[in-house]
């Protein structure tokens, strides 16, 4: 199976609420914007900070949407550039630079993906899809 990446003018933002709206999340849905529209792909209530989840794009797609614990979200392609493996929401989250710009390392061997613009931190000429997210 070939993987189209999808490139975007701009990186996208993480889908982040308030402490106070935190506790409205639990009822919201998550939504991925594709080919113009936004797409609902789980429940917020499904996502544990600091984990991901595996979601079907309605184009066949895998994406990986994580639930950092500050409360943002972010969606990247689920599959390992580096292995083939569809398992980069089993990776663990961190945070790098001044910035702390948000990534997940993969489980397999380690290369890590920063979720906001899809790029291999390790490998400059690996990137992932990085999707538009937001919480509604």
């Amino acid at each position: 199976m070939t993987l189209a990446v999808e490139t975007t003018p701009a990186p996208p933002e993480p889908a982040a609420a308030p402490q106070a709206a935190r506790d409205g999340l639990r009822t919201a849905r998550v939504e991925i914007r594709l080919d113009g529209g936004w797409h609902p792909v789980c429940d917020v209530a499904q996502l544990t900070p600091g984990r991901g989840v595996a979601v079907l794009l309605p184009d066949g797609r895998q994406a990986a949407v994580f639930l950092d614990r500050t409360g943002g979200v972010y969606a990247i392609g689920n599959q390992d550039p580096f292995t083939g493996a569809w398992v980069l929401s089993r990776g663990l989250l961190g945070r790098v630079g001044a910035a702390g710009r948000p990534f997940v390392a993969s489980p397999l061997l380690k290369q890590r993906f920063d979720l906001t613009t899809g790029s291999c931190l390790d490998d400059d000429t690996v990137s992932v899809p990085a999707y538009s997210v937001r919480t509604r």
